[in-house]
């Protein structure tokens, strides 16, 4: 008898309570990509898991060509609310187990109850995440900024108004190199270019010698993501790292990219939350392909996620909070492309 009630505590002790909302930030540039798809604001579904007097928040924004709008993450949080509460949560991973199978069509939705269950997980055990993965704070990757498409007189002022060490440009126009010659002008900084798979072959063979020579260090998905016989010729002739991004989604895609890229770009709520991300940089490791995390333009909550991840990572594009001219959440802090996070436990923030 003793011991029922002992678990019964146990499992009291643990049940969630989930709490949600939805927000729409501002970007201070419109934000514009490759296929002339550009955005003002981001919105996004922040949730609350609540344990107790203890909570974690997690974040996914809503992504137009992902087809994942707010609105369908709050009717599917509706339609599985008292499932996704009754479960009796000890640690984060079989919490995202138990998550996939419940709603497996929306992995942005599980990313941000995912990143909120690890939030809790690491107040609970009053360790930031990092620490609970046995790594340590050192060997830290810098930051990107993002210099979205525009004329290339707008994307000169991004840069003049946005010094950084290194700066993402998205790119997939007619006018490429034109403008990164014109922002090669006006910094001496580190370029990523970004193509979001706008290329095709022979564009991508004629303009990587080029980008190149002017300081170009790696390619961000060059070809259409499902193009992978055209991307292996491209992988064995291009002289820049070619990361993949869209063609690199869920946990089975890093195996194929082994032989197609240099590296993979994981974002968060594509590949369906931390959970599930730990386990892709084990993979990319074991097969020597370099790893990035990327951002989806989520604000505070969403990137001090990824910054938990930053003694992992190779490179860095978790510039969410300085493309957006309002935010929910503190605990971040961001200097010439160093990120400084606060040390508390869980995701270390402050939602307000």
């Amino acid at each position: 008898m003793k011991q029922c009630v002992t678990i019964f505590l146990y499992s009291i002790f643990y049940q969630l309570k989930l709490h949600y909302k939805k927000t729409e930030l501002p970007f201070e540039y419109p934000f514009t990509i490759s296929g002339g798809r550009t955005k003002t604001h981001q919105p996004s579904l922040i949730v609350a898991l609540q344990s107790g007097n203890l909570i974690g928040y997690g974040e996914a924004p809503a992504i137009t060509y992902y087809n994942i709008t707010v609105e369908q993450m709050i009717a599917d949080i509706e339609s599985k609310k008292n499932m996704i509460e009754k479960f009796a949560f000890t640690m984060p991973d079989r919490y995202w187990h138990y998550l996939h199978h419940l709603i497996p069509n929306n992995p942005f939705l599980v990313s941000a109850l995912d990143m909120a269950a690890w939030d809790l997980f690491g107040k609970m055990r009053n360790q930031p995440l990092y620490k609970l993965w046995n790594t340590e704070w050192k060997n830290i990757p810098l930051t990107d900024y993002t210099i979205g498409i525009d004329s290339i007189e707008k994307m000169i002022e991004k840069v003049q108004h946005h010094p950084s060490p290194i700066y993402k440009i998205k790119v997939g126009t007619g006018n490429d190199i034109a403008t990164i010659e014109a922002l090669r002008k006006h910094t001496n900084a580190v370029f990523y270019v970004d193509a979001n798979a706008g290329w095709a072959l022979n564009e991508a063979l004629e303009k990587i010698p080029v980008l190149k020579n002017l300081g170009v260090e790696l390619v961000e998905q060059p070809l259409a993501k499902d193009n992978w016989n055209e991307m292996k010729i491209l992988y064995e002739q291009s002289s820049l790292p070619l990361f993949a991004d869209e063609s690199c989604v869920f946990e089975n895609d890093v195996e194929q990219c082994a032989d197609c890229f240099h590296g993979i770009n994981i974002k968060l709520v594509k590949c369906s939350g931390i959970t599930p991300a730990l386990r892709m940089i084990e993979r990319a490791k074991q097969l020597n392909l370099k790893v990035m995390m990327g951002s989806m333009n989520e604000c505070t909550v969403g990137s001090a996620a990824i910054a938990q991840f930053l003694p992992q990572l190779d490179h860095v594009d978790m510039d969410g909070p300085l493309l957006l001219k309002e935010d929910i959440a503190t605990g971040l802090k961001y200097e010439n492309g160093v990120v400084s996070i606060s040390n508390e436990p869980g995701l270390g923030i402050r939602v307000f």
